[in-house]
């Protein structure tokens, strides 16, 4: 954990180096996924372990020597059999969501460790989740992706499926689906797609709206700004590209991280309230732009 207001001036002029306030240790094996609830005083984390990892966040003014505080840790909620992909926190119902590997989406409790409020695709008829987003324009509702390509609303309350969007333009030919975004003020759906696409849907008819060659290599990532009115996206071919959502055009791109092991930009984010953006990559680096 960072705190993002006390930097120290790096080698290079162009850039600072952070040192981090708090580190977090709790998994047995690889982080996947973090989230921050909305008042930034709790934080949870997914692993390769199957676990998510529930904590509350230090005061950012803590001595980073302090010695260990294990009230730290609140508890871990359990529940799925294999790697925790994906997290996404609600504000407005004090709920998280994840998906995993193990083929399923849960709906749980953010304030308790108790077991999960609901369970979707226990079946796994879509197949494996690979991200889930909840629907902005209509609160009751969340999206899935899965690595066969499929995209599917589901009911949080009565836990059905509601609408398979239109994610394939021709039949058989899948495509994974790395990322699943919900608009913040549209009812429309993105996607990052493995085949260097980004495409968007209409979650009213579930037809694909729109559909674009976005990089030149997978794209991992996206973030829309809470406007609503510009699209990021990150990809294996190291850049990080800026979209006009009306237009669809690009409007700025750069070079963000060095591939390492054929990967590149694992994820990228806006900040919620100030002009900054970020970017984590295969080269272990998170980096913050003005």
């Amino acid at each position: 954990m960072w705190n993002l207001q006390k930097t120290a001036p790096a080698k290079k002029s162009t850039s600072l180096d952070v040192e981090p306030i708090y580190t977090f240790r709790a998994h047995r094996g690889a982080v996947l996924s973090v989230v921050m609830s909305s008042t930034g005083e709790q934080c949870f984390s997914g692993g390769v372990d199957g676990t998510i990892q529930c904590w509350n966040t230090p005061n950012p003014n803590i001595d980073p020597y302090d010695s260990y505080d294990p009230s730290m840790l609140r508890g871990a909620l359990c529940g799925h059999t294999d790697s925790v992909w994906g997290l996404v926190y609600s504000s407005a119902h004090q709920r998280l969501l994840s998906c995993s590997a193990d083929g399923t989406v849960r709906l749980w409790d953010a304030n308790t460790t108790s077991p999960a409020l609901a369970v979707f695709n226990e079946d796994k008829k879509l197949g494996v989740p690979s991200s889930v987003d909840l629907v902005c324009s209509e609160p009751a509702h969340l999206v899935t992706s899965f690595t066969n390509g499929q995209i599917g609303l589901f009911n949080m309350e009565t836990r059905q499926l509601v609408l398979s969007l239109e994610s394939s333009v021709e039949p058989g030919t899948p495509c994974q689906i790395n990322k699943v975004l919900s608009h913040p003020t549209l009812p429309i759906t993105i996607t990052a797609q493995e085949d260097r696409h980004i495409k968007f849907f209409d979650n009213n008819s579930g037809k694909l709206i729109h559909s674009m060659v976005a990089h030149l290599d997978a794209v991992t990532s996206l973030a829309v700004d809470p406007n609503g009115l510009y699209l990021m996206s990150g990809s294996h071919d190291c850049s990080i590209r800026l979209w006009n959502l009306e237009s669809k055009t690009c409007i700025q791109e750069f070079t963000a991280h060095r591939k390492k092991f054929e990967e590149s930009i694992h994820d990228v984010a806006f900040h919620p309230s100030k002009c900054y953006i970020a970017s984590a990559g295969a080269d272990a680096l998170a980096k913050v732009f003005v």
